[in-house]
Formats: structure tokens, sequence, C-alpha cells
């Protein structure tokens, strides 16, 4: 494998350019209503439940490899959704930016912000997480923003969020399993229009791989990993911390 410089790592392909494109129009147009529920305690079906579950459980594990204490520190949810795990990383004392692409889901954030943070201490927005514009953070979480893009694109993003960060970068993205990989299958039997942007599964030893080949990450070791599956969902944790 070739060696990415840091420039190149900064600079988002077409790719990645139309597969966010897809991705802001199905969480602002499409989906919605489904995810402002599933994000609730509101009542789901079986199948989301699963997933309500899982993410719930993934939130919790990324938030355990956080800090108990983060007074003085900044962190970078790209991808917020919701706003659920800035929240919880406010409520320990860390000043947090949130950014997704997607309007709606950044209104919802504002909305369910809640009254018990610090003043300041919250701040979402809409954007790109390759924006640089926002700036150095000790902490970057990037939970389930990554998993609609293939290894290649997941290393460029990470090489962009390596160049800017002091601490550790927590990410997940979609583990290539038989399981996953008939669930992806299944999904293309639903209506065009009701379909997700698709996952991309990919294997964990590419992204290690590709992680120990890049310039991009020297100085930066991987640490803790994990994997959650429950039901519907299925997505793999990785720390990467910087020496």
């Amino acid at each position: 494998m070739n060696k990415m410089s840091i420039t190149d790592t900064q600079r988002p392909t077409a790719a990645y350019v139309e597969r966010r494109g897809r991705l802001e129009t199905y969480f602002d147009r499409t989906a919605l209503d489904a995810w402002t529920q599933l994000t609730s305690d509101a009542p789901v079906s079986r199948i989301r439940a699963t997933v309500r579950a899982g993410r719930d459980s993934m939130r919790d594990t990324l938030l355990s490899w956080l800090p108990q204490d983060m007074r003085t520190t900044s962190l970078f949810d790209a991808g917020c959704g919701t706003g659920a795990l800035s929240v919880a990383a406010a409520r320990r004392g860390a000043r947090v930016t949130g950014v997704d692409v997607s309007a709606s889901l950044i209104e919802l954030a504002h909305e369910r912000a809640p009254k018990d943070v610090a003043p300041g201490s919250l701040d979402f927005g809409v954007g790109d997480m390759f924006d640089r514009r926002f700036g150095r953070f000790d902490y970057v979480v990037a939970m389930d923003s990554l998993i609609h893009y293939p290894s290649a694109e997941i290393l460029r993003v990470l090489g962009a969020f390596a160049a800017r960060t002091d601490r550790a970068i927590l990410f997940t993205f979609a583990p290539q399993t038989p399981a996953l990989s008939l669930m992806h299958a299944a999904g293309k039997l639903f209506p065009r229009a009701d379909r997700a942007p698709a996952i991309e599964p990919v294997s964990e030893a590419a992204i290690r791989r590709g992680i120990a080949a890049s310039d991009s990450f020297a100085g930066w070791s991987i640490g803790r990993s994990a994997r959650i599956s429950s039901g519907f969902y299925m997505s793999h944790a990785m720390e990467l911390v910087r020496a």
C-alpha cells in the first residue's frame, strides 16, 4: 500500500462528497420521522428496538473510553445526530462541538439539549466532519458516521482527524461479517424510496493495515477495540491514541 500524506487525507474525494449528499437527503427527508422516534424513548418495532439497544450500548462503550472528568478538554462529535453523546460529554465538563450534515437532526439536537449543562459547553452546527475550520480538539468521536463509507474513505477521514486531534480518536465502522453482509443484502429488497444509503461492511484487518501504512498516523497507536451486536445493529469501535 502506498503511504498517503497528511495533505492528501484532508481532501474529500468526489465519491465521499456524493455519498455525503445522499446521507443529507436521507436524514433530512426520507428518514427524519423514523430517526426522531428511534432516538427517543417512544415505542418502536422489535427490529428498531434492537437497533436502539445496540446504539445505546455503543454510545456507552465509547463514553467509557473517555475520561470521567473532562473539564478543560474539548471534543468534536463528528456526525453527532441528535446529540446524545455530545450531551453526555458536556455533562462531564467537556467543551463539545457537534456537527452533522443533516440540518433536521441538528435542529433536533438543539431542541433536546438539556438545561443542566454549563453555558457554552454545547455547540451544535450543520457541517462536514472533514472541514478543518472547526479547529483542533483533544478528542474526536465518530459514532456510526463512517459506516456508509468504504475503508479507503474511512482512512482518509481518520487521517484528517489525526491532523487536528491531540489525545484520542474514537470511531466505529461496519464490520465485514457474514451476518452483516446478509443484512446488507436483505436491505436491497426494500423499495428504493425506503432504503437508507448503503452500509459498507469493511474488514477490521484492512483498517489496521491502513493505519499502520499511512504517514498520517505517525505517532498514533491503536488502543481499545470492541464490537457491539444487537439484532439488526452491528458496529465495531476502535480507539486511536496519540503517543
